[in-house]
């Protein structure tokens, strides 16, 4: 099985659909890089810029669900103590 890379800011964009095809040649002109290459970065530049309610939506988005990620590993925390300390209490 194919394992699958982490994104990183700088990684290079693909035009391997019509969006991105867009999105790449629109970054592209906006941002003028030397080697003709896109990054993650640049495109979020970009978005940053010139549409930013889009981009405060998505981190919004994501730090809710960072939230809501860590609330339930504390539940799980703590349930798992719970269920070890009276494992431990009941030997």
């Amino acid at each position: 099985m194919e394992e699958k890379q982490l994104s990183s800011l700088d990684n290079k964009v693909e035009k391997d659909n019509e969006l991105k095809d867009f999105i790449v040649s629109y970054v592209g002109q906006a941002k003028k890089p030397e080697d003709d290459q896109v990054t993650l970065e640049m495109v979020v530049d970009v978005l940053a810029e010139q549409f930013p309610e889009l981009v405060l939506c998505m981190s919004e988005e994501n730090w809710v669900r960072g939230y809501q990620q860590a609330l339930t590993d504390v539940e799980e925390g703590e349930r798992y103590l719970r269920e070890n300390n009276a494992e431990l209490h009941n030997e």
